[in-house]
Formats: C-alpha cells, sequence, structure tokens
C-alpha cells in the first residue's frame, strides 16, 4: 500500500533554505532513516509529514487510511494530568478499559478492581494490557498517578515513547510512526528491547536517530539530506557511506569535466560577433547551462577539531576507599582507582545507579561520604554534561563565546580569533550573531563542545555526548578522541561510540558495586551471554575484583558464518517451542476473556500471559540471530 508522495517540497527560514525540491514516496512496511547535519530540516520536514508544520511550495499527499504519527524530541504534555491519563489518553475503548483498571490497581481500590475486571472480560482487553505491561516495564515506567510536570527530562521522554508505541496498537490499522531520536534518555537495555520492538512489529517507520547500531538493526534503508536536496541509499550505515563516497567522487568529475568545457566555450563567446546565428544562440544558451554546472561547489565542510591540550604530569587522580550513598541508595562502597595518562574508561549502567554522581564526585563538585580523591595539580577537566550550555541571559553566539576568551591556542603553534575558531565548528560569520534561543539542539550541543575545548582540558569528561549531535559531527568527534592525548572518562548509551573508544568500562551494577571489565561494550555483552549460557549468575562484585577471566574469554566481536551443530538444534527447538507458546498465549487469553473467573485465577493468569509475552520476545530475538547464520 502507498503511503505518501511528496513533489518538490521546498522549505526555508528567512534566506537560509533548509531543502529545495526535493521528491520522495513512502510505502507500507518501509523502515526508513533519515539523516543530515544538524540544523539542516531534518524535524522540520518530520513536522510538515505530521501536518505541524507547512512546506513552501510542493505537493504531499497521503492516503486517507493512514494515520501519522509523530514522536518529537520535545514531547508535548498536559502537564497538569498523571501520566496514567496522558499515557492512555485516547478514546478507544479498549484503552479507556485498561486506563481505569491499571487506576484501580494504583489505588489498590477492591472494589473497582473488580468493576474494571468485568468491563476488561467484556471487552477481551488482557492481551492487550500484557502488552501495555511490557511496555512500561521494559521503559521503567511506574508510579502513573504523578503528574506529569513532576517528571524529569529523561522520564519525559520514556513516558512520551511508552503513549507513543501504545498508542500505535490502537491507532488506525495503517500508521506512518516517525520518530525523531528516540533512544536520547533510554538505557543500552531499553534501546536494545526497542530496536527488537520495531525490528518486530510491522510498522512503517520514518526515524531520525544518530545511534548507528540502532540504525542498522532497525533500518533498510536512508535518506540523507545535504546541500538543499536528499539522496536516498538503500541498506546499511556502512553501504551509505561508501556510497556517498562514490557518488561525490562522481559529482566531482562531472563538475571538473564540465570545468574545461566552459574554459573552451568561454573563450568562444568572447569570439563571437553581435549578430547571432540560430545554431549560435543555441550555443550561447548551452553556454550558461555549462557554466552554471562549471560553478558548482560540493561543500562537504568538516567540523574541525584541533586543540593546544595542557600538559598533563604524572599524577592525575587517585580514588581510595570512596563510600557515597544518598539514603538507602549505595552508589559507591569503597571505590578503589588510579587513573594514568592516556586512559580511555566507558561508564554503563542503568538509569538512577549514580554514573552523573561519581563523575562529580570525580571532580570534587560534588563531597564523598568518606575515602580519599587526590586530583593532581597539572589536571585540567573539561566536562561536557548532559545539562547543556549554561548562560544566565540570551546573547549572540559570538559574545557568548568571548566570555570564556579573545583567542584559542594551536596544537601547532599559533592562535585564532573566537571568530575564526567558530568557523572550524561550523558557524559561518551569519550564524556566529544568531542569539543562543535560536539554535537548533545539535547546534547548542556543537556550540558547548567548542567553549569545553577552548579551555585546553586534558582531562575529558563526557556525559551523554552523542545526544543530539549529528552523524557528522559524531565521525569527527571520535576521530579526534581516538588521538586525544589526555584522559578520556565517557558515559554514553551509544553503543558504537563506546565501542570504538573505549579500553575498559566501569560497569555500575548496583547497591555500591562497580566491575571494572577490560574491554569495550560489545566484548562485555559477549561475554555475560557466554556466562549465562554456562547457567553461572554474574555476581556482583566490587570495582577492586575486575572481571580477570574476561579477557581471555572475550573474543573480539565475529560475526559467525555458519551453524555449530549446538545451534541447529537450538534452532530446530525455538521453531517448536514458539508455535506452542502462541497457541498457550492465545488459550490464556481466551480463558482471561471468558468472564466467569475468580480474581485469584484471573491474576495468575494475567502473570501467565506476561510471562508468555516475554519468553516469546526472547525467543523470536535468538531466533533471528540463529537464521541469519548461512547453513
Amino acid at each position: 500500500m502507498h503511503y505518501v508522495s511528496a513533489e518538490g517540497l521546498t522549505k526555508s527560514y528567512g534566506i537560509n533554505p533548509l531543502f529545495k525540491n526535493i521528491s520522495f514516496h513512502i510505502n507500507e512496511g518501509d523502515k526508513i532513516a533519515l539523516i543530515a547535519r544538524n540544523g539542516v530540516g531534518k524535524s522540520t520536514l518530520l513536522r510538515i509529514l505530521a501536518g505541524a508544520e507547512t512546506p513552501d511550495s510542493g505537493k504531499l499527499w497521503i492516503h486517507k487510511d493512514v494515520t501519522v504519527a509523530l514522536f518529537e524530541q520535545d514531547p508535548k504534555f498536559d502537564e497538569y494530568k498523571s501520566v496514567l491519563e496522558n499515557i492512555f489518553h485516547l478514546q478507544h475503548p479498549v484503552i479507556k478499559a485498561i486506563r481505569a483498571y491499571e487506576a484501580a490497581v494504583e489505588a489498590e481500590d477492591g472494589a473497582r478492581i473488580a468493576e474494571t475486571i468485568d468491563v476488561m472480560n467484556e471487552l477481551g482487553a488482557w492481551e492487550f494490557e500484557a502488552k501495555v505491561k511490557q511496555i512500561l516495564g521494559r521503559l521503567n515506567i511506574h508510579h502513573l498517578q504523578h503528574r506529569v510536570s513532576d517528571l524529569s527530562g529523561g522520564q519525559r521522554k520514556r513516558v512520551a515513547l511508552a503513549k507513543t508505541l501504545i498508542d500505535l496498537g490502537f491507532e488506525h490499522q495503517h500508521t506512518l510512526l516517525m520518530m525523531d531520536e528516540p533512544t536520547n534518555h533510554l538505557d543500552v537495555e531499553m534501546i536494545e528491547w526497542l530496536e527488537h520492538y520495531l525490528s518486530a512489529e510491522n510498522v512503517t517507520l520514518l526515524l531520525v536517530t544518530h545511534d548507528r547500531y540502532f540504525l542498522d538493526a532497525v533500518c533498510d534503508e536512508i535518506w540523507e539530506l545535504e546541500r538543499e536536496n536528499m539522496y536516498v541509499y538503500k541498506g546499511d550505515y556502512e553501504n551509505y557511506m561508501e556510497k556517498k563516497a562514490a557518488r561525490i567522487e562522481s559529482e566531482q568529475a562531472s563538475i571538473d569535466k564540465a570545468r574545461n568545457e566552459y574554459r573552451k566555450e568561454l573563450e568562444w563567446m568572447r569570439k563571437q560577433p553581435k549578430a547571432r546565428t540560430t545554431k549560435s544562440k543555441s550555443r550561447q544558451d548551452n553556454f550558461y547551462d555549462i557554466e552554471a554546472k562549471a560553478k558548482q561547489k560540493i561543500e562537504d565542510a568538516q567540523l574541525q577539531l584541533q586543540m593546544k591540550m595542557n600538559r598533563l604530569g604524572g599524577k592525575i587522580i587517585e580514588m581510595k576507599k570512596v563510600y557515597k550513598s544518598f539514603g538507602d541508595l549505595v552508589i559507591l562502597k569503597g571505590f578503589d582507582h588510579t587513573f594514568s595518562k592516556g586512559e580511555r574508561v566507558g561508564i554503563i549502567g542503568k538509569n538512577g545507579v549514580g554514573k552523573s554522581t561519581f563523575l562529580n564526585i570525580l571532580q570534587q563538585l560534588e563531597p564523598a561520604d568518606s575515602g580519599k580523591i587526590n586530583v593532581g595539580e597539572t589536571v585540567v577537566f573539561g566536562n561536557f554534561s548532559q545539562q547543556g550550555l549554561v548562560i544566565k541571559e540570551d546573547m549572540r553566539v559570538i559574545e557568548y563565546v568571548k566570555t570564556f576568551a579573545e583567542s584559542f591556542p594551536l596544537a601547532k603553534g599559533g592562535s585564532l580569533s573566537a571568530a575564526q575558531f567558530l568557523e572550524l565548528f561550523l558557524f559561518p560569520p551569519d550564524k556566529q550573531y544568531t542569539y543562543l534561543s535560536s539554535l537548533s539542539g545539535g547546534e547548542k550541543k556543537r556550540l558547548q563542545l567548542l567553549t569545553i575545548l577552548f579551555r585546553n582540558p586534558n582531562f575529558l569528561i563526557l556525559d551523554e555526548p552523542t545526544n543530539d549531535l549529528d552523524l557528522p559531527t559524531l565521525a569527527v568527534l571520535e576521530s579526534f578522541l581516538s588521538e586525544y592525548q589526555g584522559c578520556v572518562l565517557i558515559v554514553s548509551h551509544d553503543r558504537y561510540f563506546m565501542d570504538r573508544l573505549v579500553d575498559h568500562l566501569f560497569v555500575f551494577e548496583g547497591e555500591g558495586a562497580v566491575r571494572d571489565f577490560p574491554g569495550n561494550y560489545t566484548q562485555y555483552r559477549i561475554w555475560l551471554k557466554e556466562q549465562e549460557d554456562k547457567g553461572n549468575a554474574v555476581p556482583v562484585k566490587q570495582q577492586q575484583q575486575p572481571v580477570k577471566e574476561a579477557v581471555a574469554e572475550t573474543p573480539a566481536p565475529v560475526a559467525k558464518k555458519k551453524m555449530s551443530f549446538k545451534e541447529k538444534r537450538e534452532f530446530e527447538m525455538l521453531e517448536k517451542e514458539m508455535p506452542q507458546l502462541e497457541a498457550e498465549k492465545q488459550a490464556v487469553a481466551e480463558k482471561m476473556s471468558a468472564g466467569n473467573l475468580p480474581f485469584d485465577e484471573l491474576s495468575k493468569l494475567s502473570a501467565r500471559m506476561q510471562e508468555i509475552t516475554d519468553l516469546l520476545e526472547e525467543k523470536e530475538f535468538r531466533w533471528l540471530e540463529l537464521s541469519e547464520m548461512t547453513e
């Protein structure tokens, strides 16, 4: 089924065109990633498709039976209503029944629970309720009666995501789901669950994301907005990079050819008499076409990162027997570590286990309960925090940068003025006089990075640096950090970014335990899976007891070409078990819908429905992994 057609769409803000005369089509089942530099119109295009903005010109056709759902970076809520009311906002009978049931359960009101169970039975809503519980559980959404206005930024993002996914199950049968950076503020386990959920669901998707593993897992087509045009690439991110490089090379060769022809035609034009023949008039018209092509420029401006790092002495940071708690929440319990020059550490763990608190303690912005933290005299911190730009009042970009310094020393000698340094960060002169409030989220992140490097730090702390940064900027940041001589500490849910840069991990496991794992994120997940396959529960250990055996047991991630005998047997068992679980799920749903069961039995069936749903999800994911191996 054909969902969307666009012809000649154009959109500008003032004199700056975002895109010009772009055309595209979306069909049912398409899963498309939209990528571009910050500020060139990704979010605007999504809002145009959602009907929240209008193009300057062009035609947009959306099938009358298609519902367009947009998950935005800055979600909109009814601030004074509860989480429950915002998530279950649709007036669909099943949604209304689930909303009433969840409210009764949270209030522990036995009479209301009995009433809502009757309604749930009549509507056969238990399977939907199990799916809703799965979404809320996976996104760690509890306390449904809390007001949305009291939530943190990360909690708001997760509630908005839950609302979008639940709506997807109850909206019109044909839905185009558009998602703008859905992985921001999710921990790694949530991201992995979401990519599996979107891959398994029969959903038509247009996705903006900076997470390359997520992009490859979910999408099979990439659209790029560049130089006011749109380019379409089939396949994964690696294929896109190869095809883009070939396209730019081809375009450059075509421009070079036009320039050679232009020089010849220009000489002919100068020699021609004023009276033109029909033949020469045709050649003259053709000259202007050649001239336009010859004067094209392929501007592939790259963010440039270069800095003169402050000298880092022999003593960097020592943390000895550090303890930190907030009431019953234990963050650190006897943490020990001595940082060495050039060390690159990744920090992972679920939301709320104290990663950001650890960074504050390290920088002595927050006191530890006990223990010693000795920071070397030569250490200069550069803190790229989730807080973003800190400004007392709105000001122009150039004015803001000059509050730090008028000039910037370079690694190879010499210095740059604030204006020149801004140009290296892709802020041209006209953009430098823009007010900070007018910048896009990604441009603010880029400016934040600039102000940190302006101070020449030798110990970089990056707390979720990939949020809101575009893929081209991320690629340059990765290259810069890979050559950086100082220490780097990274908290990130971007697995690709982490894999490229870190030497070892601090894994925050909860209850104050921090595991020092010698490897990157993918290697850690492989080790974790091996422990599970062996039936070994991974014990919670203190940081000073690192996983020594992991060095030997953790190979570099290599795709398997053939299934082993054990894997073939597992694959065959999965193909038998999955239909059995589906049949049991159907039988449980029918029992729950019968309407004649006591509350205790209904509760047991509801719990079993959740278990079956989780089991099916796990087995489907494993089946997909095995099915991709060649026999």
